[in-house]
């Protein structure tokens, strides 16, 4: 009974430590953008282009830290939904975008 209760702590300890860890990492991840953009020091590229780094990375954080989606074999499932649903939502804002630009150009008015 006592290793059950010692092996049932340590992973409740572990699962505790990857969840500080994503939220200390989640909370860097918004505080430097926000940091940079307030700053003002950088151009506007640049200052787009790391918050758009830093956002990409704080994807990847939650995915892993709060998701608990990894590249282990027991979670590739997982990994294959969410790749799949973000392949269909990227189709689809795509298309609309492509469609209203393309409405767009048909109703311009010839001067």
């Amino acid at each position: 009974m006592k290793t059950e209760n010692a092996s049932s702590r340590e992973a409740y300890l572990h699962d505790l430590r990857g969840y500080q860890t994503g939220l200390l990492l989640a909370v860097l991840l918004t505080v430097v953008p926000f940091g940079l953009v307030a700053w003002g020091g950088l151009s506007y590229v640049t200052a787009m282009s790391v918050v758009a780094v830093l956002a990409i990375v704080q994807i990847v954080v939650h995915v892993r830290y709060f998701l608990h989606v990894d590249l282990s074999p027991e979670r590739r499932d997982d990994l294959h939904l969410i790749l799949f649903s973000a392949l269909l939502l990227a189709i689809m804002v795509a298309g609309s975008i492509w469609i209203l630009v393309n409405l767009q150009t048909r109703m311009m008015m010839p001067m």
